[in-house]
C-alpha cells in the first residue's frame, strides 16, 4: 500500500509517460503525490541571481502544472522545489516526507537548472530504500511539444548568441508551424521563434 509517490521531474520533453503512470499509481492507491523539482547546483554556480530567480518560477511553473493536473483527476498533490545535488535533494524529500514509492523518467536533457534524468535515476535506483518505478520517456528527437520545452529552447539560443539575465515575461504562444517565446535580455528584448517539428530557433529583436 502506498500513501506517499514521490514524482522528481526536470520539465524535459516527453515526461508525460512518467507522469502518468505516477498519477496512475497515486489514484490506485488513494495516495499523495509529491512533485518535486531540483536545481542542479553544480549548474546554478555560475549563474546569475537574477538568472537563478527566473529558473526557480520556471521550476515552480513546472510543478504547479503537474499538481493541478493530478488535482483534476481527484490526486492529492504537493510541490517542492529544491536546490543541490539532484539525485541526493531526490532522496532527502523521500525520507522527509515518508515517500513510500519513487517514479521517474529514464532520461532528460541535461543544462543549467535540470536534473540530468539518465545518471541520477540510476543512483537513486541504487540508494533509495524505498520501490522506484522507471518510465521510459519516448520523445521524437528535436521535437517541441509543450511551452516549457519552447521556453528551454528559447533560452539556450539566447545564451548562445551571448544574452544574459535572460526572462520570460509571457508565456510561449503556438502557430501552426512553430512556438513564439516573448523573452526579455540585458541586451534588449526578443521574440524567439522556435520550431516546433525540429527545434530550430530563430531570434527577432523587437526593440531596434
Amino acid at each position: 500500500m502506498y500513501d506517499h509517490v514521490l514524482l522528481p521531474t526536470d520539465g524535459s520533453d516527453g515526461t508525460d509517460r512518467a507522469i502518468d503512470h505516477a498519477l496512475e499509481v497515486a489514484q490506485v492507491h488513494d495516495a499523495t503525490l509529491h512533485v518535486l523539482h531540483v536545481l542542479d547546483d553544480a549548474s546554478l554556480a555560475s549563474v546569475s541571481e537574477g538568472a537563478m530567480e527566473d529558473l526557480r518560477e520556471r521550476g515552480q511553473s513546472v510543478v504547479d502544472a503537474i499538481a493541478e493536473r493530478a488535482r483534476s483527476a481527484g490526486v492529492d498533490a504537493r510541490t517542492e522545489i529544491r536546490e543541490g545535488s539532484p539525485h541526493r535533494e531526490i532522496l532527502a524529500h523521500a525520507d522527509a516526507a515518508g515517500i513510500d514509492a519513487i517514479v521517474m523518467g529514464t532520461h532528460g536533457r541535461s543544462g543549467v537548472g535540470r536534473v540530468l534524468l539518465g545518471s541520477v535515476t540510476e543512483r537513486v535506483v541504487r540508494e533509495a530504500p524505498m520501490p522506484v518505478v522507471t518510465v521510459r520517456m519516448t520523445v521524437e528527437r528535436g521535437g517541441v511539444s509543450t511551452p516549457p520545452a519552447a521556453e528551454r529552447r528559447a533560452r539556450e539560443a539566447l545564451a548562445e548568441a551571448g544574452h544574459e539575465a535572460i526572462r520570460f515575461p509571457e508565456e510561449p504562444y503556438r502557430t501552426t508551424t512553430a512556438w513564439v517565446v516573448p523573452a526579455t535580455t540585458a541586451e534588449g528584448t526578443f521574440n524567439v521563434h522556435v520550431d516546433a517539428a525540429d527545434g530550430t530557433t530563430r531570434l527577432a529583436r523587437l526593440d531596434g
